[in-house]
């Protein structure tokens, strides 16, 4: 049951990563750097929040605080993203990070404890900690990203006026269990 567990969280994961990527492949380069005023975050500064979250929670995941003494959250805040290719540097850094981490857990692994600022959590809960949080950030990202397309934005879900569309293919098909990211992350190794 465990190891469905883990296979599912990391479908979850590769998920939330993609929709992030789909996000940034509709914008120009300035768009990732925009922001809606001098108090908002860009989606350069959300990324770089999410790569040094995750560097600091999953290295040395199972042996050390997930809150890196070398960390510098302020400074994750800071506009020091200038070009795309270092935010997909930033980006990759932190998913490789996590998701090599989740990709080496053992059923065994998942009932014990890890600390996050001294606070004990099973690694089931802290992967649920970050299950939550992530989403959370690339939800603004593709409200960011939406909101710079307007009406040229590409829907990465059910577009408005198709789910009756989208239902009628779904109930066509056999029941039978399955994730519901298969046919979206399949899709995309695909293309």
């Amino acid at each position: 049951m465990n190891l469905g567990y883990l296979e599912s969280v990391i479908k979850q994961f590769e998920y939330y990563k993609l929709l992030g990527e789909k996000t940034f492949s509709q914008l120009d380069d300035e768009d990732l750097f925009w922001k809606y005023n001098e108090d908002s975050n860009s989606i350069s500064v959300i990324v770089n929040h999410l790569s040094g979250n995750m560097l600091s929670r999953w290295s040395d995941f199972l042996n050390s605080d997930g809150e890196k003494v070398w960390r510098k959250r302020d400074e994750e805040f800071e506009n020091n993203i200038k070009t795309r290719e270092v935010l997909m540097q930033k980006w990759n850094q932190g998913w490789n990070c996590l998701l090599e981490t989740l990709y080496s857990l053992k059923e065994s692994d998942l009932t014990k404890v890890i600390y996050i600022r001294n606070e004990g959590h099973t690694v089931i809960e802290a992967i649920n900690r970050q299950l939550a949080h992530y989403p959370y950030h690339i939800g603004q990202i593709v409200f960011i990203g939406k909101m710079i397309t307007n009406n040229n934005w590409k829907s990465l879900s059910i577009p408005k006026g198709n789910s009756q569309k989208y239902n009628d293919e779904k109930f066509s098909k056999e029941k039978k269990k399955r994730h519901f990211t298969d046919d979206f992350l399949k899709n995309n190794k695909e293309s």
